[in-house]
């Protein structure tokens, strides 16, 4: 029987007036294309990774098309990626001309398995790219071990985990590369882009070249670049709630912690030890149910959820293969993510664990 009270929604942008100002600056100014917003963006950004340099792009798989191309993927490179991941993980790594070669998961935090990785590798493999999925940190400990054994490059897909980090480094500082989304659902946005960050100058200086039809001076185009830049208009909404992404991120974290206290009945995600998990998404497993059942039950009850993802990229018509990745195929079929962006309220978390527990205990 349904409830009637307002749905908390899976996710909830938070733009306020901050952002409204912020946009009303650069249009007053007149320059809206790539000017100095994105320039101060770049840099403020840079804090989040350590102080690697920063390169901005108008969109978080630009990001990762760019960084491919960037670090010398060549046609016929293999790359390591997870199979659970959206799927422009992958589509980057094709569009640079790159295959992606599909590994397993860990169970426990939905990245990339070590020792996936390691049965993967051919004599075509030139990369691997974990993604730091839900805001949780890849094993990156083991995985650069992997890459310094084998003389393989390290990308990261850090587009779900701004802030996050494993050791004390920040995720976008282990790799040659760490790519950002800025997607509106994103744990910060700025409406639409992505962001690269580096600690190779030559690697900067060829992304920057890149998403500006190749050149640095006009008309002086150096390679066959693209159009991926990102607009003044964007970065000044992305500088805003980067100001707010700590205090945003403590309330994640907070919010997490009162679900993992609460929340019976299912598996609730945990976190490895060492990993600051920055909560993009809160996502439970609900082995013995049937996962859209569950959904469905908990939106009677006013409480939205979404999968992410049901499809593993193995599977997509875009790619139609036949692998053994049973961690992948398990997830892919449990996996409910819950609300836990910064703006709900006590009385919303409280809801939502009555929901799933309740959900859980009548067996949906």
């Amino acid at each position: 029987m349904s409830v009637d009270v307002a749905m908390i929604p899976a996710a909830k942008p938070e733009i306020g007036a901050d952002e409204r100002a912020a946009v009303e600056r650069v249009m007053l100014s007149g320059m809206l294309a790539q000017g100095p917003e994105v320039a101060a963006f770049e840099a403020e950004f840079s804090s989040v990774v350590a102080g690697r340099e920063c390169i901005a792009v108008n969109s978080g798989t630009s990001a990762l098309h760019m960084a491919f191309i960037a670090g010398g993927i060549k046609p016929g490179d293999e790359v390591i990626v997870p199979s659970f991941t959206f799927a422009a993980t992958a589509n980057s790594v094709a569009l640079a001309g790159g295959t992606p070669v599909f590994a397993d998961i860990e169970a426990d935090y939905f990245c990339l398995d070590p020792a996936s990785v390691e049965a993967s590798i051919t004599a075509r493999t030139r990369a691997i790219m974990p993604v730091h999925l839900y805001g949780h940190p890849a094993a990156m400990r083991e995985l650069s071990a992997i890459a310094d054994k084998h003389g393989l490059l390290l990308f990261e897909d850090a587009a779900q985990a701004h802030a996050a980090s494993l050791d004390g480094i920040p995720v976008g500082a282990w790799g040659v590369t760490g790519s950002f989304s800025f997607y509106p659902t994103k744990n910060m946005t700025s409406g639409e882009g992505g962001m690269v960050s580096t600690g190779d100058a030559s690697v900067a200086r060829m992304v920057r070249l890149l998403r500006n039809q190749g050149m640095e001076k006009r008309y002086e185009n150096e390679v066959v670049g693209f159009n991926t830049r990102m607009t003044d208009i964007h970065a000044a909404i992305g500088r805003v709630q980067l100001g707010k992404l700590a205090g945003w991120t403590a309330k994640r974290q907070a919010n997490a912690e009162f679900l993992n206290a609460n929340i019976s009945g299912v598996i609730t995600p945990k976190v490895a030890p060492g990993a600051v998990h920055v909560w993009h998404q809160y996502t439970i497993r609900v082995p013995g149910h049937d996962r859209d059942a569950f959904a469905a039950a908990l939106a009677e009850r006013g409480v939205g959820s979404g999968v992410y993802y049901p499809i593993p990229n193995h599977r997509l018509p875009s790619y139609q293969r036949t692998l053994d990745l049973p961690t992948t195929e398990q997830v892919a079929k449990e996996c409910l993510s819950l609300p836990v962006y910064p703006s709900l309220t006590q009385a919303d978390l409280e809801r939502i664990v009555a929901a799933v527990n309740d959900t859980a205990a009548a067996g949906a």
